[in-house]
């Protein structure tokens, strides 16, 4: 078993896995896209970004459906379509001029499918590699998502004033992201799926054996725990995307920053989103991910609680805090699988965490509106940081609650009763 895990192939994988997730999440580089949009149809900032929220939307059903359907076809026919799909949704979207409907068709609808298939796949075949290391290998699976807006923006900011609008960017990128992601995502495959010799593994019957004491999706369905995660996930992306959403206007009303500020400022979080999700879950390794889900909750109600306080005037103060919280926004992409594996076992992760994922969907409509909605009724920023610090402090409490549930059927004690790894 050893001599196998440490065959080289597994780095290989990694390596696709970040580049594809790279490639995913220059998904988020819209921004770039808001403003010569709305001047290219004539529509409001909200009329072209209901676009993206159709396809933040479908990115979290998308990953439901996929990890339901890697246990069936494998990450590496997942991924392609995914990688497929989200290029030719971008591309098609160059065709869109005069009629913003084909806009939410094509980068809304099946972008963000495409999106959210190739957005499980690496989740799915990444830990197989690095049992030993389950959280250093969920967060490599997710790190690269979160690298995405720091390479897409500038390079999307750059296509649009050299081809000389947003429609000739999305050709271009279109067809880089079929490449880009479906060519990475042909590396995503199952250990057990890399047989040199022509033999199984050794380990093959270990596997096997552990499998049959893992819950599958409809088991975890009947749990309670299911939905709590659920919540804890939804808890955890509603603060970082409330500071994501309206990162310039809340550098310059909060920290005073200069327009040349502002835009640091959103390199910075984006910077910190990276950072957390490859940090967060190596963590996990050594604590157990339901006290680095408690860490995270705590730190972020800390943090937004002071940040209007101190950082009032202050940019680097702002910086601090926004960060932290950006680190366990990004973060609980690859703790949530780190505990899904620890509750229910290793064997059904994707269409399990594939279910939890469309909270994330839910939070990118929510947190945005509950922000804007409490800044225009205030007139300040305040009031939404404190509603949201009493939310994570909220899923401080889930976290001290949440207990892994039994095997199915009861009997034994395994994978899911693993203490060293759920806590």
């Amino acid at each position: 078993m050893t001599t196998y895990l440490k065959h080289p192939n597994r780095w290989v994988v990694a390596a696709a896995a970040v580049i594809m997730q790279a490639g995913l999440g220059s998904f988020y580089a819209w921004s770039v896209f808001r403003e010569p949009l709305s001047s290219l149809y004539g529509a409001s900032v909200t009329s072209v970004n209901v676009t993206f929220f159709i396809a933040a939307l479908m990115v979290g059903f998308a990953a439901f459906g996929g990890g339901l359907l890697v246990r069936r076809i494998g990450p590496r026919v997942v991924g392609v379509a995914g990688g497929v799909l989200y290029g030719l949704g971008v591309f098609l979207a160059s065709f869109a001029e005069g009629n913003l409907s084909i806009l939410y068709l094509t980068y809304g609808l099946i972008a963000g499918t495409g999106v959210g298939l190739g957005y499980i796949a690496p989740v799915v075949a990444l830990p197989g590699w690095f049992p030993e290391r389950p959280g250093l290998a969920y967060g490599i699976a997710v790190c690269g998502f979160g690298a995405g807006p720091v390479i897409g923006v500038p390079t999307a900011n750059y296509l649009v004033s050299s081809t000389g609008g947003p429609l000739q960017t999305f050709g271009i990128l279109g067809m880089a992201y079929v490449v880009l992601v479906g060519g990475a995502a042909l590396f995503m495959k199952n250990p057990q799926d890399h047989e040199p010799d022509g033999r199984r593994p050794s380990w093959h019957e270990s596997d096997r054996a552990t499998e049959r004491r893992s819950w599958d999706f409809r088991g975890a369905l009947r749990t309670w725990q299911w939905y709590t995660m659920w919540i804890m996930l939804l808890l955890n992306a509603t603060a970082g995307l409330a500071i994501i959403s309206d990162a310039k206007a809340m550098a310059a009303s909060i920290g005073g920053a200069s327009a040349v500020l502002a835009s640091t400022f959103v390199v910075i979080v984006a910077l910190a989103d990276v950072t957390g999700r490859l940090f967060w879950p190596t963590l996990t390794d050594r604590i157990g991910p339901s006290r680095v889900f408690l860490m995270m909750f705590l730190l972020q109600a800390v943090a937004l609680l002071l940040l209007p306080l101190l950082g009032a005037g202050r940019f680097v103060v702002l910086a601090i805090f926004a960060s932290i919280v950006l680190t366990c926004y990004g973060g609980g992409y690859g703790v949530m699988p780190a505990l899904v594996d620890a509750f229910y076992g290793p064997s059904d992760v994707g269409s399990i965490y594939g279910g939890i994922i469309t909270a994330s969907g839910v939070a990118a409509f929510g947190a945005p509106l509950l922000l804007a909605g409490l800044v225009d009724t205030t007139g300040s920023y305040s009031p939404s940081l404190y509603v949201t610090a009493g939310a994570m402090l909220i899923g401080a409490v889930i976290t001290l609650v949440i207990r892994p549930p039994g095997f199915p059927g009861g009997a034994g004690v395994g994978v899911a009763h693993d203490s060293r790894r759920v806590r």
